[in-house]
């Protein structure tokens, strides 16, 4: 490391110094440093903490006529600093998104998975899930109201044992976009009715961030139903129902998409989620809840 006795060195210039060394070293060597510089209790609150070399997250990624943001989204996957398995479901997009992904064809981080008619979110997602190898899977929308860089903040729990499934929360995050009110509103009831049956207590149900790990996804894939964006109150219900599930809740950031920016999710998913909400509240059948 550099000498910084010299008093032409003040603390901008050796903190910028140090930050332009450590960037250029291996992820263990740098995660090292940070935690001689800083101690192992701030970089554990700050998520920067060892990851194991073999490990691989897959990211699935349900898609409909995201022609504008995909490959935005694909290319902040891949700076996210975790190795990443990228799972790209096309649901029958009627735009110029099947192009797109046709021409990613042999790229070997990619998986392009097409449906030939439209079914909606949660069938993508169940394809997806189906398709996944890692030792964890996350979903990741393909606009650009989530943001990759906070993946290895949301697996930390997973990665070092204390979790099963990891909700990344909106409402208790930073840096939030101001939009609809009622749209808040309706979130906020719904997930506390999904907390009423399931006897969670998360601030975010119908977050798209939900990391799971290997053998969580194994016991919940097969027993999923709904197609469209019912499938978030299912997902929870059903986590919920398994037996001594480790269920975290970390905040997240959020750029939420107006409709002429090309938000999908209406009222009538809404409805459609507080009947799924009573209809899966007994979670996976044939489990008993923990």
């Amino acid at each position: 490391m550099s000498d910084f006795t010299s008093h032409e060195f003040g603390p901008e210039q050796i903190l910028a110094t140090l930050a332009e060394q450590a960037a250029e070293l291996p992820d263990d060597a740098r995660i090292d440093l940070l935690e001689r510089l800083l101690g192992a209790a701030v970089c554990r609150r700050l998520g920067v903490y060892h990851i194991p070399s073999d490990f691989v997250l897959s990211v699935v990624i349900p898609i409909f006529n995201e022609e504008t943001t995909i490959a935005d989204v694909v290319a902040r996957v891949r700076e996210c600093g975790v190795r990443c398995e990228i799972i790209l479901v096309d649901d029958a997009s009627t735009d110029g998104t099947r192009a797109i992904l046709e021409s990613w064809e042999g790229q070997p981080d990619l998986k392009l998975l097409y449906h030939e008619r439209n079914q909606g979110k949660g069938a993508a997602l169940k394809t997806g899930f189906e398709n996944a190898t890692g030792d964890a899977i996350i979903i990741q929308d393909a606009d650009l109201e989530y943001d990759p860089a906070e993946f290895r903040y949301l697996l930390q729990p997973i990665v070092l044992g204390q979790a099963d499934v990891v909700y990344g929360s909106r409402f208790s995050g930073h840096n939030q976009r101001v939009l609809y009110f009622w749209h808040y509103l309706g979130n906020r009831l719904l997930t506390t009715l999904s907390n009423c049956f399931t006897n969670l207590n998360l601030t975010d149900m119908e977050t798209c961030y939900k990391v799971f790990s290997r053998d969580v996804l194994k016991v919940l894939t097969p027993s999923l139903r709904e197609k469209r964006f019912g499938i978030e109150p299912e997902i929870t219900a059903k986590v919920a129902s398994i037996p001594g599930v480790r269920v975290f809740e970390r905040p997240i950031s959020y750029s939420g998409r107006t409709y002429a920016e090309g938000k999908k999710i209406t009222w009538r998913d809404g409805v459609s989620a507080l009947r799924c909400i009573v209809r899966y509240r007994r979670g996976i059948r044939g489990i008993r809840r923990g």
